[in-house]
């Protein structure tokens, strides 16, 4: 049984006007930025996703906006320098959220891998895992700096040998022979960068219409069948073209509609984030980037004041959960000892954990470390109409969607015989446009928006939300004035006095946002960066069930789901229960 909080605008918007020229299923990275590419064209556009916005696969990312130097071994040259390219754009185009990040890779040996290099690069099979040694890794860097050499705005990279290397990171195993530093960019808050690209589509005009929790159950001819998931309501919309984008779903969407396919067959990928001062130091404020002795790659990445550690590369399930496990957490332990021999990590410093499918193609034998990071849309009818048609995305990565959004936007463009009339080569990204890029253009920003919440509250707005901060500081001084000007304008959060109430009611109701692990997972970094206990779960869910007018009962259900998300996906226990959080609802 609904009820009045359930009733969402979005989802009344999509539902009393059924019929649209694109139908865009899936909300991750790459639907959102086909979302905004079509926007802008003037095309009138409708994107749904079963969960929240970049909840999929797109939240399981390394926070990497790279280049792939491992591409090349795979002779995907097209896929690295398109990726080389885009990572420099974003970094142009994001910079509130896309930063520069120098990557060091340890080198232990010099001749290692140069007669198995050619092997692997001719049959894409692992083989016997052989550590790379420093000949072959210059000449891999040697080549990755050449495809950054048009537009390119990151250093070349560095070789330098064991004496300084030590001395720069004095942690590192002390037989390190080399260490190689090359250059490719970081996205501190992928979701938060997604959000954006929501909101951009949105402010190209009313034919952009979206609604997340929204699912497509089903095909009845010309219609995609979907279903509100808060009411359980079902509707149909008609669109001339669909658009798959689920991701490792793809083939899962596809068959519920009608269609089956076989297009993909994604490998898992899990990391942990560990609060560890010690480790956080040693890294020097590099990622520390290598190859383990079964040929897998890990990194350790600084990231917002924590270690981001990862990843594995396993065949996966898409239609069962993507979790990390324990054996995956001692095979992270072991890899760090491989590097950081004297740091001690253990269990009790991992504050957050995560898992998810890549969105690979099908790959036959092929060693999952070889699966093509390209990807290819494939066209086809839609199930059984004989005039709708149907592109499905098989691939893709968070670098490269802008050019894969234009791609997929062109081919869109080609069916409903329309012309491209903007480009979204040098558009800044939501709150990337004006963003201050120097202290000075800082200081200058801050003390025109920080009038009303003072200048520091300003600069930590800017960093967290781009240029978008100012929308939240006029939300936040127009809900002071609302409420009769009572009260600090700007009031901090007891639990989290880096978040104000003002802030948490802005995040609920101007973001879409649906659910209160919404907010604590995508709408902010909370949980990502260790800060959510009991005491900040019972503040924060009393505030979001304010804003949002959710009933008491409403706020249980909330906690309860939050709860068990949290628990089994990402390693936090929590209470669903609390008196003080029953008190303040």
């Amino acid at each position: 049984m609904s009820t009045q909080s359930d009733i969402r605008p979005e989802v009344d918007s999509i539902r009393s006007n059924p019929k649209t020229q694109v139908l865009i299923i899936g909300g991750g990275i790459n639907g959102i930025g086909t979302f905004r590419d079509l926007a802008l064209q003037g095309v009138d556009v409708v994107l749904i996703d079963r969960g929240d916005y970049a909840s999929g696969a797109s939240s399981a990312s390394s926070h990497m906006i790279h280049g792939g130097v491992r591409y090349l071994e795979n002779g995907e040259f097209r896929l690295v320098r398109e990726s080389v390219q885009e990572r420099n754009r974003l970094l142009r185009l994001a910079p509130h959220y896309v930063k520069p990040l120098a990557t060091t890779i340890p080198i232990f040996s010099i001749f290692s891998g140069i007669l198995s290099a050619p092997l692997r690069f001719l049959t894409h099979k692992q083989g016997k895992p052989k550590e790379r040694g420093a000949l072959l890794i210059k000449l891999g860097l040697l080549g990755y700096d050449s495809f950054s050499r048009d537009g390119g705005n990151v250093p070349r990279h560095k070789f330098v040998g064991r004496k300084k290397s030590l001395a720069k990171l004095p942690k590192l195993r002390p037989d390190v022979k080399f260490t190689a530093t090359y250059y490719d960019a970081t996205v501190e808050n992928p979701e938060r960068l997604a959000l954006d690209l929501v909101q951009d589509a949105l402010a190209a005009g009313p034919h952009a219409r979206t609604a997340n929790y929204v699912e497509a159950v089903g095909s009845d001819g010309d219609s995609v069948v979907l279903r509100d998931m808060l009411s359980g309501e079902t509707f149909e919309v008609t669109a001339d073209v669909v658009v798959n984008t689920s991701g490792p779903w793809t083939d899962l969407t596809n068959s519920t509609l009608g269609e089956p396919t076989k297009f993909m067959g994604g490998t898992k990928g899990s990391h942990i984030v560990l609060d560890n001062q010690e480790l956080f130091d040693a890294t020097g404020g590099t990622e520390v980037f290598f190859e383990n002795d079964d040929g897998r790659i890990v990194l350790i990445n600084p990231l917002n004041g924590r270690v981001l550690t990862g990843t594995t590369d396993l065949e996966a399930d898409p239609s069962e959960p993507s979790v990390t496990t324990e054996a995956e957490i001692d095979y992270f332990f072991g890899l760090m000892k491989h590097v950081f021999p004297t740091i001690k990590v253990d269990r009790s410093q991992i504050i957050y954990r995560y898992s998810g499918i890549r969105p690979l193609p099908g790959h036959g034998d092929t060693a999952p470390g070889f699966v093509s990071r390209d990807y290819r849309i494939e066209q086809s009818n839609f199930a059984d109409s004989k005039t709708v048609k149907q592109l499905s995305l098989v691939g893709g990565k968070w670098t490269t969607f802008r050019a894969l959004s234009e791609h997929m936007t062109n081919e869109a463009l080609a069916l409903l015989g329309r012309q491209r009339t903007v480009s979204t080569t040098d558009l800044p990204i939501g709150g990337g446009a004006g963003f201050p890029q120097t202290p000075a253009a800082v200081t200058s920003w801050v003390k025109a928006h920080g009038a009303d919440i003072g200048e520091a509250r300003a600069r930590v707005l800017l960093a967290r939300y781009g240029t978008k901060a100012a929308a939240v500081i006029d939300f936040i001084v127009a809900q002071s004035d609302t409420s009769g000007g009572t009260g600090a304008v700007d009031t901090p959060l007891a639990t989290l006095p880096g978040y104000s109430n003002g802030e948490i009611a802005y995040l609920m109701t101007e973001e879409h946002t649906v659910h209160l692990i919404d907010l604590l997972l995508r709408r902010t970094l909370i949980a990502f960066v260790g800060l959510l206990n009991q005491a900040s779960f019972d503040e924060l869910s009393a505030l979001a069930a304010k804003a949002a007018g959710w009933t008491p009962e409403r706020l249980a259900e909330e906690r309860a789901q939050t709860v068990e998300n949290l628990r089994f996906f990402h390693g936090i226990e929590l209470e669903a229960t609390s008196a003080t959080a029953t008190a303040a609802s």
